[in-house]
């Protein structure tokens, strides 16, 4: 029954120190470290700390976000390592799964926090939504209003200049230029 530490800071600059007494404090033997973003999935400290872990050993993190990139990715591994049966200990959060209050705490959090995604998801859809009733659209605004895209149209046809040279002359990317033909081919057919 082995005590098993894993520590992340997002950036090289910052330090371990306090992760590390904190895992070492809460009795873990061994510390696994990583200095990678959250975002990131590779993360090669955490998976040979993973690896490590036998049933019944404990593993032991400063937070829960040290843990997992997001909610679903945190709420995996714990699901992984319950399986395993070894239990999650998190220092500032007070959590420790070796037990069903733990358990039970842990996926309360997991739930509430899944519900705030939900009511945001929500209002943002809804809001999203009231826009449109107002005539107002989201997303970046048209490179080129009506007039320019017709002309714009007219010389790709032509051919006499290039898409490139075309592209030039109205301050856009030819893939723009390629976006607008394609729109308009997709709408007069």
């Amino acid at each position: 029954m082995a005590v098993l530490g894993y520590a992340r800071v997002s950036t090289v600059e910052q330090t371990l120190d306090l992760q590390r007494d904190a895992l070492e404090a809460a009795g873990a033997t061994t510390l696994y470290e990583d200095k990678a973003s959250g975002k990131t999935a590779d993360r090669p400290e955490l998976m040979h700390c993973l690896k490590a872990l036998r049933e019944d050993d404990t593993l032991v993190v400063w937070r829960l976000d040290r843990l997992g990139r997001n909610l679903q990715d945190l709420i995996r591994i714990v699901a992984e390592l319950d399986e395993r049966n070894v239990k999650l200990r998190s220092v500032k959060e007070s959590i420790d799964t070796s037990g069903p209050t733990g358990k039970l705490v842990f996926h309360m959090f997991a739930a509430l926090a899944e519900f705030e995604r939900e009511l945001i998801r929500e209002r943002t859809l809804a809001g999203l939504e009231a826009a449109r009733a107002r005539g107002r659209h989201g997303g970046r605004p048209a490179a080129l209003d009506a007039k320019q895209r017709k002309a714009a149209l007219a010389m790709m046809k032509n051919r006499d200049m290039s898409v490139a040279e075309i592209s030039r002359q109205f301050g856009v990317s030819r893939s723009t230029l390629y976006s607008i033909a394609a729109i308009q081919k997709r709408t007069s057919a």
